[in-house]
């Protein structure tokens, strides 16, 4: 080892991630390497308030022939081409064994399969074709997280459901395939891998750290981060400060084990199990954060900031481990150096172990430093917070 002083912008180093179990590489001095790698076409933005060829506008005709209402608030429909459907029959040991055969004593873990139903929705933000969530005002994101507690509850009640994901893929870099913002929500039979991985780990912590608690309140792996998370934003420098957004309800941070170079994490700062147990202030608390995370995301490169978007929480209103769960949400945005460039999960990280170049304080920082005026608006870039 060197006796070098350890620097964390300079030195790799790995960290945890307490919610998936799964550690990071961190190669800050990475970020200095030159790029002479793929470089993706710029978009320019330039769409019309209300596009007739689209799927998703009010009155449209989809691929189908089904036909949109004239809709003038926030929209959900059943998906088209939906990934599951509600009728689907088992799979049979002669149904399995059309593909792996029959010869195989003592393998048959190797081959298990789970025939998988449920119901799958679009939700269509605004009527707006034009307009992202940073662009929208905040009553009509307040509409979007209406909508999204309707289409959980309604679903979570449904026959046969066990789960509930919501979530957006915005722009083509993500494989949206289609500009209207909109997000969707797939309902399954069974908890998808992530969040089943998410769920074991609140609940383990929770078990582990009840003895020593002496609030007699339930610990919370989320509610602790979010706590110690505020507490060092307050004491340290900002160079330490993982924070991007933050008020009575809900905060915005890099997380310590991001992966991606300005993934964050919108956290509730009480213990919620799901969306439907917003109070009308924590839904416009929400709904104020989102707008300017997602207006600082765009104004770092000057464009529509593309991203994966998911909401966790319990898997169902009546889900089981419930009182375990704690409401969040993930972006993963993959731009790394420009509105050109970004990070490809391939190689090491894909065979090993995840890997980034940029530390979470420093995208944090990134992101602090963004005006909270939207660059399509703001006609003095120079002018930030």
């Amino acid at each position: 080892m060197s006796s070098e002083e350890f620097s964390f912008s300079d030195h790799s180093h790995r960290r945890f991630n307490p919610l998936t179990r799964t550690w990071v590489l961190c190669s800050p001095h990475r970020a200095k390497r030159p790029w002479l790698g793929q470089v993706e076409e710029a978009t320019v933005e330039q769409r019309p308030p209300y596009d007739p060829h689209c799927y998703l506008c009010p009155g449209n005709r989809r691929a189908t022939g089904a036909q949109n209402e004239q809709y003038t608030t926030t929209y959900v429909f059943t998906n088209d081409y939906a990934a599951v459907h509600p009728d689907q029959p088992a799979c049979s040991r002669d149904s399995l064994a059309q593909i792996v055969g029959t010869n195989h004593t003592g393998a048959e873990d190797l081959f298990q399969v789970e025939s998988t139903s449920g119901q799958c929705k679009v939700v269509c933000f605004s009527p707006r074709h034009d307009l992202t969530l940073p662009e929208l005002p905040v009553d009509d994101i307040c509409g979007i997280i209406r909508a999204w507690q309707d289409v959980y509850t309604e679903l979570s009640l449904s026959s046969g459901i066990e789960y509930v994901q919501i979530f957006e893929n915005k722009g083509a870099m993500m494989g949206c395939s289609n500009p209207h913002p909109h997000g969707q929500v797939w309902a399954l039979s069974e908890v998808p891998t992530e969040p089943a991985t998410e769920i074991a780990s609140l609940k383990a912590f929770a078990q582990t750290h009840a003895q020593s608690d002496q609030s007699h309140q339930q610990p919370c792996l989320l509610c602790t981060y979010v706590e110690a998370e505020i507490a060092n934003a307050s004491s340290t420098s900002g160079s330490a400060n993982r924070i991007v957004v933050q008020n009575d309800s809900f905060v915005a941070l890099v997380p310590f084990w991001a992966v991606w170079p300005f993934e964050t994490m919108v956290i509730a700062r009480p213990h919620l199990a799901d969306i439907t147990r917003l109070s009308p202030k924590q839904t416009v608390d929400l709904a104020a954060v989102l707008k300017e995370l997602t207006c600082r995301y765009d104004n770092i490169f000057k464009c529509s900031f593309p991203y994966s978007m998911g909401l966790h929480q319990s898997p169902t209103t009546t889900h089981p481990d419930s009182e375990y769960c704690h409401f969040h949400m993930h972006f993963y945005p993959p731009l790394l150096r420009s509105a050109t460039v970004r990070k490809f999960l391939v190689g090491f990280e894909m065979i090993a172990e995840p890997q980034r170049d940029l530390t979470a304080e420093q995208a944090a920082s990134r992101l602090r430093a963004q005006s909270l005026v939207h660059y399509k608006q703001n006609t003095t870039p120079e002018d930030h917070e």
